[in-house]
């Protein structure tokens, strides 16, 4: 079966076809390491691992490359702005380096409570300055470049096509970066490839240059980077949509004009996580970031669950009120899985056919450009199928959590257990109504399900109460 995505490049959803069959080559955008992720950006991430892991699942080979931005890299992508990395060592009184091993750490650890794969190749900018200085030398051989008060600019009426990824005019692009009238620049859109003369002029972080010693622009890093380890022709370029009119546009102009041919054939981007006053800032200080959720009583995995209930080309609205929703969902879910697990007998029947009809339909729909709801529904047919056994079930849904990663076959910690009374209140309800209706064969169920959280129920003439066992 084919695998279908969605190309911001073409505006369409494209049949997947690889430069080397059954292979993928996959860069994605990694973090500033000047503060921690937020959970829009964490959104991305998760995104990211889900294509990964969907692409896996349907037979490919995925190489996947990360970079961690650990240089110099202003708050505008414009080229204005202050230095990120100073700002974080100024805050903290601590150098750029340690800034950078910190929330390099930090980042990787909420990748790890999320269960996002680390990717197979994490490249640093500072460990790959003179990549970037032979391709902006190349750059420089072939005529895209100037030299205007020290710096290195990369010259965009020189490309053509500088709009083809934004899909937008000149003009559109210049309104939309909020470009700052700079002197030296030929064209507003121009953007430096090295910096000799910035206006800080006590940078921590410089390197010699053939051009004088500085430090790069930012955008330089994952052309330079991204060519190394996937070569010049790579299969699938990731990262949030905010990246599409300034950092994205700027990597393919730079790629194709050193490589003289199309450098990336798929496009993907996700949409924004927004809070009902619009989008996350860390500029602005108004960011949420995964302890502070978890410190609101919530796991990692409820914020992963919330983020796979949405397809990733959709802006997802976020509130603590709609996360509880999903966390109250997701271990209703966890809890009819552990039933269904705790049920299997070891001479239940294990028809290969059987389950091979729902692996496809599982297969069909991350391969629809990750429609992770349908696959959701997938699971859930799963579930409810009366057809299959619950070995069948084990093994198939044992097998779609290789994608969807949400420890599905594993017990309860105790602590979700402590914090989820709304989920047990709503479960006694369903039982009580199925009781009523003398649905016997449900409230049996719903009660294995509360007995796998290790949940007691009491039933009494004065009602139905519940504990917590061993208390």
């Amino acid at each position: 079966m084919d695998f279908f995505v969605y190309d911001s490049m073409s505006k369409n959803k494209e049949k997947l076809v690889t430069v080397e069959p059954g292979k993928v080559g996959m860069y994605t955008c990694g973090p500033t390491v000047y503060n921690y992720a937020h959970i829009g950006n964490l959104r991305t991430y998760v995104f990211e691992d889900v294509l990964k892991k969907s692409l896996r699942y349907t037979g490919y080979d995925v190489k996947h490359v990360m970079n961690i931005t650990d240089v110099g890299h202003l708050q505008s992508d414009a080229d204005e702005g202050e230095d990120k990395m100073e700002l974080g060592a100024k805050r903290e009184n601590k150098t750029v380096w340690e800034i950078a091993k910190f929330y390099e750490d930090a980042f990787f650890e909420d990748c790890e409570k999320l269960k996002i794969e680390r990717p197979n190749v994490v490249c640093r900018a500072t460990e790959h300055i003179q990549d970037m200085i032979n391709l902006i030398k190349k750059l420089e051989e072939k005529g895209y470049t100037y030299i205007s008060n020290g710096n290195v600019y990369y010259e965009i009426d020189k490309f053509e096509d500088y709009t083809k990824l934004a899909n937008l005019s000149i003009e559109e692009l210049e309104a939309g970066s909020r470009v700052e009238v700079d002197s030296n620049k030929k064209n507003p859109l121009d953007f430096v490839l090295w910096f000799t003369n910035s206006k800080f002029k006590n940078q921590i972080m410089q390197w010699d240059s053939p051009w004088g010693r500085g430090f790069p622009g930012w955008h330089i890093e994952c052309s330079a980077m991204s060519i190394k380890y996937l070569g010049e022709r790579i299969d699938i370029h990731c990262g949030g949509i905010d990246h599409i009119p300034v950092h994205h546009t700027n990597e393919i102009a730079q790629s194709e004009a050193a490589l003289g041919h199309r450098w990336v054939n798929y496009w993907m981007h996700g949409e924004f996580l927004v809070l009902d006053g619009g989008k996350m800032s860390k500029s602005k200080g108004d960011f949420l970031t995964l302890s502070k959720i978890e410190e609101n009583g919530f796991d990692a995995l409820d914020y992963r669950y919330f983020c796979l209930q949405s397809r990733y080309r959709k802006q997802l609205i976020f509130s603590y009120e709609a996360l509880k929703d999903a966390q109250n969902s997701y271990r209703k879910l966890k809890s009819k899985i552990l039933s269904i697990i705790h049920s299997t007998k070891k001479d239940e029947s294990l028809v290969e056919s059987r389950i091979e009809v729902y692996r496809n339909k599982f297969a069909e729909q991350i391969r629809d450009d990750l429609n992770m709801p349908n696959a959701f529904t997938v699971l859930s047919e799963v579930i409810k199928n009366n057809e299959l056994s619950n070995k069948e079930k084990s093994v198939l849904i044992e097998e779609f959590d290789k994608v969807l990663s949400l420890e599905l076959m594993e017990e309860f910690k105790k602590d979700d257990i402590e914090v989820d009374e709304k989920l047990i209140d709503k479960l006694l309800e369903e039982r009580n109504h199925a009781r009523k209706n003398k649905n016997w064969s449900r409230a049996d169920e719903i009660r294995d399900e509360l007995e796998h959280m290790n949940i007691e129920i009491i039933d009494s003439k004065e009602g139905t109460k519940w504990k917590i066992k061993n208390k």
